[in-house]
């Protein structure tokens, strides 16, 4: 017999007790993974709806800038108006450039040097560059000034026919004027001092005047020390980049409330609603022709959930012009969906904003739709809500397997191993009954020899 082929056999059969425990864990980790494709949807949902529930959601603008005049930004805090701007001057850093020199590897001073750069209308901004005489070339003064890391920046420049060090202060506006002092070596002193009280011995010409801003908003005097105008229109952010040509080509800005964006953030809470739907619908489907069902098809914690979610949405609000979704132009579909009527959402805005933001937001004493959903949809997420515990018992489901899965295999081995065992002893008694059996063939033949037979 073919021991060995058949204890493969029993051992099949045996295992065979494993396939519906695999099944049961399988089926409890599909729900699982179902469970957290309907809680990703949730928290999406969630989302959406906390944009709502922000009052910057329902303050977004729009600008338009008409004529040459500068570039704007604006955040939520804008109040929609219309400005007429003028730039007389735009902001300039001062700058200031040296005589020639030859080169600049050669060095220049005979004895230790320090020279002093000076801002009088920044506090705080004077600062020394001590200048050895081994380290005194042009390059090594120019080194020197950008290693202080003052309110200054050095440069060299060549202009065809000498090197021209150049100090160019970081900082736009009339306080970023400065002054150079050279203490020691004369020579320096004669080519890189600079005071604008002294014009007649200064080493330094002005190249650059410091200058501020100066514009006019609605023919309101402004002055900037930066060409990044904030604060001169509410929550515009002005950047500077050319002058107007004259008092008649003032620019024109407008600020409009951009509407537009509030409805694409109900459109998308109404987009997220729709997906938590859609998520649910699939989860629970059934195809009456093919019997395909879905997995969470008759589960509780998701008809759960979806009661908890069209309940809110149904119920509404109260304390405000607007107490229903339908109100503000989302209408609640048969099949559970949300839709949009674009006509009266956009009317809603437009002819009672405070209203639609009322409604979704809230107030300081009463809340709003937003708040609602949030608060319930937080009930169903937080550790101790409807679907953390269905995981939960699902997943100590499985560990519960997992234990019956060791115990059944275990068994199986023992089981198998006690097989493995009879069949040795059997197979020991055969041959033992085989190695008797051709002994007393063995000795028949010889007595039937000696009988003559």
């Amino acid at each position: 017999m073919d021991l060995n082929g058949l204890l493969d056999q029993l051992k099949s059969s045996e295992r065979q007790q494993l396939t519906p425990i695999t099944q049961q864990k399988s089926s409890y980790q599909a729900k699982i993974s179902a469970y957290g494709k309907l809680e990703s949807a949730l928290e999406k949902f969630q989302t959406a709806a906390a944009k709502l529930n922000d009052a910057k959601t329902f303050q977004p603008v729009s600008t338009k800038m008409t004529g040459d005049g500068p570039e704007v930004s604006a955040d939520t805090t804008a109040v929609p108006g219309t400005y007429s701007i003028d730039v007389s001057n735009l902001a300039q850093a001062h700058s200031l450039a040296s005589g020639g020199f030859t080169d600049i590897t050669s060095n220049q001073a005979s004895t230790a040097t320090t020279i002093t750069i000076d801002q009088p209308g920044v506090s705080g901004s004077s600062f020394d560059v001590s200048i050895d005489p081994a380290s005194s070339s042009l390059g090594d003064i120019r080194d020197a000034i950008n290693a202080a890391d003052g309110g200054v920046t050095a440069s060299v420049i060549n202009d065809g026919t000498s090197n021209r060090l150049v100090l160019t202060a970081k900082e736009t506006g009339a306080a970023s004027a400065m002054t150079v002092t050279v203490n020691g070596d004369a020579t320096l002193d004669s080519k890189l001092s600079f005071d604008p009280a002294n014009t007649t011995t200064n080493g330094m010409t002005e190249q650059v005047a410091a200058q501020d801003a100066s514009l006019t908003v609605n023919n309101i005097p402004i002055t900037s020390a930066s060409n990044q105008v904030e604060g001169a229109i509410q929550g515009v952010t002005l950047n500077l980049t050319q002058e107007s040509a004259n008092a008649t080509t003032a620019s024109t800005l407008s600020v409009t409330r951009d509407e537009g964006a509030i409805a694409d953030s109900v459109q998308s809470f109404v987009d997220a609603y729709n997906s938590v739907q859609k998520t649910i619908g699939s989860l629970s489907s059934f195809n009456s022709e093919n019997g395909d069902a879905g997995i969470l098809l008759g589960d509780g914690t998701l008809r759960s959930v979806e009661t908890q979610l069209r309940r809110t949405l149904s119920d509404g609000v109260s304390g405000g012009g607007y107490s229903m979704l339908s109100d503000v132009g989302v209408e609640l579909q048969l099949d559970g969906t949300l839709k949009v009527d674009s006509d009266k959402l956009n009317g809603a805005i437009s002819n009672d904003l405070q209203g639609v933001q009322r409604f979704f937001a809230g107030t300081d004493s009463a809340d709003g739709l937003a708040d609602t959903l949030d608060a319930s949809i937080s009930r169903m997420l937080d550790d101790k809500g409807v679907l953390n515990n269905a995981t939960s018992g699902l997943k100590k489901s499985i560990d519960g397997l997992n234990e019956q899965y060791s115990r059944t295999e275990d068994r199986i081995n023992s089981t198998i191993a006690r097989y493995r065992k009879q069949f040795s002893q059997m197979d020991s008694l055969v041959s033992q009954m085989n190695s008797t059996m051709s002994y007393l063939s063995q000795q028949f033949s010889a007595m039937n020899a000696q009988l003559g037979k």
